[in-house]
């Protein structure tokens, strides 16, 4: 096996996951008055600010069975949170840095060297033990300052809901229709994408002899900070260090995992600034249609995982921003958009092993090796919608290739596979950085 070295930037913290029931909605509405409730879901105020504000988040996601993350600003909000489930809920490694890092180390990197800018013994107990390097010590970290001022650890409070789950809301009934996960953020120092002095020194120093980088949480920062600062401040930080990879070392292939925005004109911002930087990006169906502002795309076909529509907004954000690959993610199949012309063999091979991971993972609960994902995935079979979506791309693409989903559209070299769907998942959380992560380290493997 090759032996990959790479860096992981920005975003770790500590995931409280909870399964929350369609009852337990309506135990929680008593809490509130109508109006109140009713007022916040009429108009989403796309953060957390109160208790309210929060619930109307998670029962706008249920009643459409769609994803989202939304910061919590007032520190009443995380105590009660973490007062009424934390100790209920299963407790591991979040972030989609911390996440993706993790997938790396498991499946067969050499060395994996993450961000880590809260070091409590919780955060450090969740990282894997295989390939995680870590440049620092503890104390090192954080200023005494700091850890004084951020003494919580940075909690992201994980609701799953299933498919089917019922709740009551103001008289009518609701049926969640599929799967997914509502987020309420408490992270201080990760939305501020801190860099760890001792990573940027490591990395620097190194980055000629790694292989590439894996990217996430730009999706964390947000427009204005107490202090008066606002976004732009903190991530000119960033793009300066990525530029700085870059011109040390040509080679080094750069992949950022987008995330999901709560404000469209902050994700349209990132993304342009971003998207000249590095070599690849990958999102998933509800973080292209955030990007409506940029593809011009209607949004509801897109978030339904319309592939006609995904293909067109993809296409349409390649030619604006230059990007060189994208990379779209979905629950029921995934495709990438090339500039460049690639190898279709190894192109959907390492599709097939993002998917598969992510097939074990969600099965599972676990990534052991390789065999092990091989022989979870063979048992788990293709969404069958996934399926239909993929021959729909595959009907507008010139053929490439007789074997694969493969070909050309409009000067882009596309591929598309269905994904792996588990019945009854241990749980949909980070299902989508371990797809990008997997399909990233093989993509490495393949071009070495």
């Amino acid at each position: 096996m090759i032996s990959l070295k790479i860096l992981c930037g920005y975003n770790a913290n500590i995931d409280s996951i909870y399964s929350i029931k369609g009852s337990e909605i309506n135990e929680l509405l008593s809490f509130f008055p109508k109006s109140e409730v009713k007022d916040r879901l009429s108009n989403l105020p796309g953060s957390i600010n109160s208790v309210s504000d929060f619930l109307a988040g998670l029962i706008s996601c249920m009643k459409h069975g769609s994803g989202g993350e939304w910061m919590i600003h007032d520190r009443y909000v995380y105590t009660w949170l973490k007062d009424r489930y934390f100790d209920r809920s299963l407790l591991r490694m979040g972030g989609n840095m911390g996440i993706m890092a993790n997938v790396l180390s498991e499946i067969g990197a050499f060395q994996v060297v993450p961000n880590v800018v809260n070091p409590s013994e919780m955060q450090m107990s969740f990282f894997s033990e295989k390939a995680i390097f870590l440049p620092f010590s503890d104390e090192s970290l954080l200023s005494k300052k700091t850890k004084q001022e951020f003494r919580e650890d940075p909690i992201h409070f994980v609701f799953d809901f299933k498919q089917g789950a019922r709740f009551s809301l103001f008289g009518e009934d609701f049926v969640v229709p599929r799967e997914n996960r509502f987020i309420a953020t408490y992270d201080p120092l990760n939305t501020r994408l801190k860099i760890n002095n001792e990573f940027a020194e490591y990395a620097n120093k190194h980055v000629h002899e790694m292989d590439g980088a894996l990217i996430s949480g730009f999706h964390m920062l947000q427009s204005k900070y107490p202090d008066g600062s606002s976004y732009i401040d903190k991530l000119d930080h960033v793009c300066q260090q990525l530029k700085n990879w870059k011109k040390q070392n040509p080679e080094f292939y750069i992949h950022v995992e987008f995330g999901h925005f709560s404000i469209p004109e902050l994700a349209s911002s990132v993304f342009s600034s971003v998207a000249p930087l590095v070599d690849s990006i990958g999102m998933n169906e509800d973080e292209l249609a955030t990007l409506s502002i940029v593809h011009e795309m209607p949004e509801e076909p897109i978030a339904k995982m319309d592939s006609s529509s995904i293909l067109a907004a993809a296409r349409n954000l390649c030619d604006i921003s230059g990007i060189g690959r994208l990379f779209v993610h979905t629950r029921e199949f995934v495709l990438s958009l090339s500039k460049d012309p690639v190898d279709y063999h190894d192109e959907i091979e390492s599709l097939q092993f993002g998917v598969s991971c992510a097939a074990a993972f969600a099965q599972s609960g676990r990534l052991e090796n390789r065999d092990f994902i091989q022989s979870t995935a063979s048992e788990i079979d293709e969404s069958e919608f996934g399926r239909q979506q993929v021959i729909k791309i595959s009907k507008l693409i010139s053929s490439g290739s007789d074997e694969y989903v493969c070909g050309k559209f409009k000067d882009y070299y596309i591929c598309a596979i269905p994904t792996l769907i588990c019945d009854e998942p241990v749980s949909t959380v980070g299902l989508g950085d371990t797809v990008s992560a997997a399909n990233f380290l093989r993509r490495l493997e393949l071009r070495a």
